[in-house]
């Protein structure tokens, strides 16, 4: 009798390969994060407009979200390898442009292009771990390093740039991603290995443009309604973006060689866990705006002592992305990842008492709990999905995470950020002074922000009033927003805990094949 051999082993090549992707994991949320620190220097400096503001703030995601479906079939098609080091080469040269702009149409247009080649790096790296790494328990271990890194990036991202903006000028803080990325360009051939598709077709042009157009329009509508509501323009835009979406759907579905294969949806751990990935990116983006704004607005904070706050949730979901994978070898994902999720929704509900006296300490605390918990799913949900395509269709089901995170959380922040402006303005309107000038009025309603800056400039005993009575509006609209969140995560833990309860322990099969031959050698080596 013969026993069937498990998938290959990783052996330190490809470790010390991991070391390198994870390089770019760590500069995609570094550059985020000191943007949003360098922002008022830039504002100073260039003198940009408004929309031409919004537009330095968010065409990097526009183009991120657009291009990743495209990118990540691309990379099947050219070579995993070979987009990631041009994406790493573009992503440094763009890097410099933003850091010597000389005016504010020359950043937004450096900003594109970061965005452009950032929209490579992601899906590279977790479509290059998923073929390198094709033990599950490995693959597990690899892409909880992956995703551990962009934790990293967020908290390296504010110390950085704080520091550098102490010293230097707002674009250094654009620089130190030139370096990484000219080590990746680098480092990747010599320990990279390529791999691509063996018969990748041509690529779709058509299909890639209404794909980019789609994921473009509506992210743009959804960003516009977190800003300003519902509105003409944006409204129309977010319409044809579903429209060409939909004529996307159709077309792959009439393809020999579809650019995104929607055959994929049929598998159960492929289809649970990309829905579990949009919830959690849906509450989990839109959190980060509320306690950032919580820290700032009402316990009086600066951004940077506010990112501070931030960063032991950060450190705590860093090495819970690590762990998870180990634990995902003798629990079922199912059972770890719905917990985790519960975990989070506890949380949440901790939130719902939150009022303007609390501290920042309940923020700080639930921060690092959600960090802790949400571990499981980023690393073993992540992983399920990558394991559930074949290794040739692994940049276009890498994208896939990626855009599952980016439609999510452009979803959280429009939707879930419109439940709580809804709840500050009508309780702001119930407890703010009644005797407020007009303009007074208009600005607290906008945001929190807004009537902070607005109750400065009026007489004390109006200031003070709208102060308070701002901050405790603000209170309330987070705590409505932790309620519909506990709704949202018990749902998704449900649904995960039912849809996946199938799903073993990571390698069980391959441990319950080699059970009573090379136990040892399984346990020492992984």
């Amino acid at each position: 009798m013969t026993v069937e051999e498990g998938p290959p082993r990783a052996g330190r090549r490809e470790w010390t390969s991991l070391l390198a992707l994870a390089l770019a994991t760590v500069m995609i949320t570094f550059d985020m994060f000191v943007l949003l620190l360098a922002l008022p220097e830039i504002t100073s400096d260039l003198r940009p407009g408004t929309v031409q503001q919004l537009w330095i703030l968010d065409v990097y995601g526009f183009m991120v979200g657009g291009f990743l479906i495209t990118m990540g079939t691309l990379g099947d098609r050219i070579g995993r390898r070979r987009l990631l080091v041009i994406g790493a080469g573009c992503f440094a040269v763009a890097s410099v442009l933003c850091a010597f702009a000389t005016s504010a149409e020359m950043l937004i247009a450096a900003r594109a292009l970061l965005g452009l080649a950032g929209s490579t790096l992601a899906p590279s790296t977790l479509a290059l771990i998923s073929n390198m790494f094709r033990d599950p328990g490995q693959r597990g271990m690899a892409i909880g390093v992956w995703a551990a890194g962009f934790t990293l990036g967020s908290i390296l991202g504010p110390v950085a740039g704080g520091l550098l903006l102490a010293h230097f000028w707002w674009g250094a803080v654009f620089l130190p991603a030139v370096p990484v990325m000219v080590l990746l360009v680098v480092l990747c051939p010599i320990l990279v290995p390529e791999f691509k598709d063996p018969r990748p077709g041509r690529l779709d042009v058509v299909s890639a443009l209404l794909s980019v157009t789609a994921m473009v329009a509506f992210v743009y509508n959804l960003k516009e309604v977190a800003r300003h509501g519902w509105q003409t323009v944006p409204a129309a835009v977010g319409v044809a973006g579903v429209a060409l979406g939909v004529v996307f759907v159709r077309r792959q579905l009439h393809q020999e060689r579809p650019l995104l294969d929607l055959g994929l949806f049929r598998d159960r751990s492929f289809s649970t866990m990309l829905a579990g990935l949009v919830l959690y990116a849906l509450i989990g983006g839109s959190s980060m705006f509320y306690i950032t704004q919580f820290l700032q607005s009402v316990s009086g904070m600066t951004p940077f002592e506010a990112a501070l706050c931030l960063l032991p949730g950060m450190a705590v979901a860093t090495v819970s992305a690590m762990v998870s994978p180990l634990l995902g070898r003798k629990i079922r994902p199912a059972y770890l990842i719905a917990g985790g999720v519960l975990g989070v929704a506890a949380v949440f509900a901790w939130f719902t008492r939150l009022g303007a006296d609390s501290g920042p300490a309940v923020l700080i605390v639930g921060f690092a709990v959600m960090g802790l918990c949400e571990g499981p799913l980023l690393a073993l949900g992540t992983s399920l999905v990558v394991g559930s395509a074949p290794p040739e269709k692994a940049g276009s089901v890498s994208s896939m995470t990626q855009v599952a995170n980016e439609a999510g959380a452009s979803l959280g922040v429009a939707v879930m950020g419109s439940v709580g402006a809804g709840v500050y303005a009508r309780r702001l309107d119930d407890t703010a002074p009644a005797d407020l000038p007009g303009a007074a009025v208009a600005a607290a309603r906008e945001s929190v922000a807004g009537a902070l800056t607005a109750a400065s400039e009026l007489p004390a005993h109006l200031g003070d009033p709208l102060a308070a009575a701002a901050r405790g509006a603000f209170a309330g609209g987070m705590s409505v927003f932790a309620a519909v969140c506990v709704v949202i995560s018990v749902v998704a833990s449900a649904l995960i805990a039912a849809l996946l309860r199938h799903v073993p322990p990571t390698g069980q099969e391959a441990d319950e094949v080699e059970a009573g031959t090379d136990d040892v050698a399984v346990v020492t080596s992984g």
